[in-house]
Parts: C-alpha cells; sequence; structure tokens
C-alpha cells in the first residue's frame, strides 16, 4: 500500500496554480480540492453555502458580517463561540474541513489557508507557485477574455485579497518562501515543466515516506 500523498498548492492570481493542481491530480489519481471546499465546509457547518462564496478568501471586520448573521440561522461546533464574528467562524468551518480531508490523504488543495491547516501533516508538501506579471496579464486576460488593463486590475485585487486572507487568518506571511516547502516559478518552468517537478517531488516524498515507514 503506498504512503498517502497530499500537496497544498498557494498561488498568485494568474499564475496557473488551479490549472497545475488539476493536471497533477488526474495524472496521479489524487481527489482534488479548489471550490469544491466550499461546499465540504458548508455542508458540515451548516452554515449557508452563499457565505463562503461571497467570503471566500476575503477577510472583512464590515457590518455586513454583522448584518448576516442576523439573517442566517447557522449551527456550529460547540468548540466554535456563538458570538465569534462571522468571518471567523467561516474560515473555522473551513479550516476542519479541510483536516478532515487531509487526514483521508491522496488529495491536492488549493489555497485557502491549506498548507496551515495542514501544517502538522508529515506527508503533506506545501507549495507556492508565482509567475512573472507580464505573463499572468497575458493568461488572465486570454482566460477571461478581457483587457490587458482590465486584467492587470484584477491580478492586483486578487493577490491583494488572497495575501490579505492568509496573513488575517494565519501566522504567516502569503508567499514568504520559508512558510512553504518550495516555491516555484511557472513563467520559468512553464505549465508542464512546473507540473512535471511537483510530481517528482512528490514521488520521491511517497518514496522516502514508504521507507521510513518500512511499507
Amino acid at each position: 500500500m503506498k504512503t498517502p500523498i497530499i500537496l497544498t498548492i498557494g498561488r498568485q492570481f494568474g499564475s496557473g496554480g488551479r490549472e497545475i493542481g488539476e493536471r497533477i491530480a488526474r495524472e496521479l489519481d489524487l481527489a482534488f480540492y479548489d471550490k469544491q471546499l466550499l461546499e465540504i465546509a458548508a455542508e458540515e457547518s451548516d452554515i449557508a453555502k452563499e457565505l463562503f462564496e461571497t467570503h471566500d478568501e476575503r477577510p472583512t471586520s464590515s457590518l455586513l458580517y454583522t448584518l448576516a448573521m442576523d439573517l442566517y440561522a447557522m449551527r456550529y461546533p460547540t468548540s466554535i463561540q456563538a458570538d465569534m464574528p462571522l468571518n471567523h467562524k467561516i474560515f473555522l468551518a473551513q479550516f476542519h474541513a479541510i483536516q478532515k480531508i487531509g487526514k483521508k490523504g491522496n488529495c491536492v488543495l488549493v489555497g485557502r489557508c491549506s498548507d496551515y491547516a495542514l501544517a502538522d501533516q508529515k506527508n503533506a508538501v506545501h507549495v507556492f507557485i508565482r509567475a512573472d506579471l507580464d505573463d499572468r496579464v497575458r493568461r488572465v486576460a486570454d482566460t477571461m477574455e478581457i483587457s490587458r488593463g482590465k486584467a492587470r486590475e484584477l491580478i492586483m485585487k486578487e493577490d491583494k485579497k488572497r495575501a490579505s486572507y492568509y496573513n488575517y487568518f494565519t501566522s504567516n506571511k502569503w508567499g514568504m518562501a520559508e512558510h512553504y516547502h518550495c516555491c516555484l516559478d511557472s513563467s520559468l518552468l512553464g505549465i508542464e515543466g512546473t507540473v512535471h517537478v511537483l510530481k517528482e517531488m512528490l514521488e520521491w516524498k511517497r518514496s522516502r515516506q514508504s521507507r521510513k515507514s518500512g511499507i
């Protein structure tokens, strides 16, 4: 029996992180989780799915959260205090869902502080994908069929949200190499090359863990 694999991917917007994760999951026959995490967390917490989607990787302490708490009837685990801000409840519900998925292993998880949630998983590999801004602008513009000016604005906006969310809910800093096992440049390697490097890394990690455990 092979040692389970877990890969978490942090990524700059437009770097191809999601595509890379999907390809690795498909080629290594692993479960893939991106926005699926929102559905799982919603089902297990009874928090409305719309709230997870609206606040996906977006920290805030605005009045909207307070108002939303009055609009939705929610049931939480006893470990979550009833008076906790809604953004914290949503984060914790997602955090618990990620940890539950991580225990099963053989999965790829994209974003949403999954590296932080699974920091204690010995068989997990945490990576961050970045790319040159010009390459990201071109990718986003082509994929979303928008102007490059709009693509650049969207990239700046989404990266800021992701960084704010990560920095707000963890003790780490988004994109800092010291918080990941590996940081890769998809501009340098290309999508194909990045997938290849990560597959080799995961297989090496699995082999090393298997030798240690005697499997």
